[in-house]
């Protein structure tokens, strides 16, 4: 595909991107319009293919939906690959934009050491805590996390959620020794708060 042929088909696909990128926004066209000062018609004809967004509508849009740009112009690279520490734990970011909430999926590994400690019927050491400006808003997708907040600890099964000021000193770990735990972060760095609608 030449350089043209290449922005031709990124401008024919731009609509199907703006559309997706409000219905992912779970706004309707009316509230976004209002929001940015584009005429109902104009958002719609773009949504539709029947018009292409300028850069300055674009870089409206992309703010509005708090999306790259890259993302809106269908030039996005693939998604990074699993960020992995020293003990392998994985954590893949799920969101690429500055500032807001964020969002992330980690993999805390069965550990060794943890099947030791769980063996001689000693408790596990409390996992290192941490604090900092911000909140935080946790998923359990399966296995079982170790949850350490302040002085309390929890153990959150697959489907258990917490959520809490980052301030109160917190950390986690494996609960599960034989099997590993995978989780998912939303941290709002300015303390931004997950509003749950009826």
């Amino acid at each position: 595909m030449t350089g043209n042929e290449e922005v031709a088909h990124l401008l024919a696909t731009m609509g199907p991107r703006l559309k997706a990128a409000r219905a992912r926004d779970g706004r309707g066209l009316g509230e976004v319009c209002r929001a940015t000062g584009l005429t109902p018609s104009t958002l719609s004809r773009m949504e539709n293919g029947h018009r292409h967004p300028t850069l300055e509508v674009l870089l409206l849009l992309a703010r509005e939906y708090r999306v790259p740009l890259d993302e809106l112009a269908g030039t996005a690279p693939a998604r990074p690959a699993p960020l992995r520490g020293a003990d392998d734990k994985a954590v893949l970011p799920l969101t690429r934009y500055v500032g807001g909430l964020h969002a992330h999926k980690h993999v805390l590994p069965a550990t060794a050491a943890a099947a030791t400690a769980t063996t001689a019927d000693a408790p596990p050491p409390r996992p290192r805590q941490v604090s900092h400006p911000g909140h935080e808003w946790l998923c359990v997708l399966s296995g079982r996390l170790r949850l350490a907040l302040g002085d309390r600890e929890l153990v959150l099964a697959a489907g258990e959620v917490a959520e809490f000021d980052t301030r109160t000193p917190h950390g986690v770990a494996n609960a599960a020794p034989d099997r590993p735990v995978e989780y998912l972060v939303m941290f709002g760095p300015q303390g931004e708060r997950l509003r749950v609608r009826d």
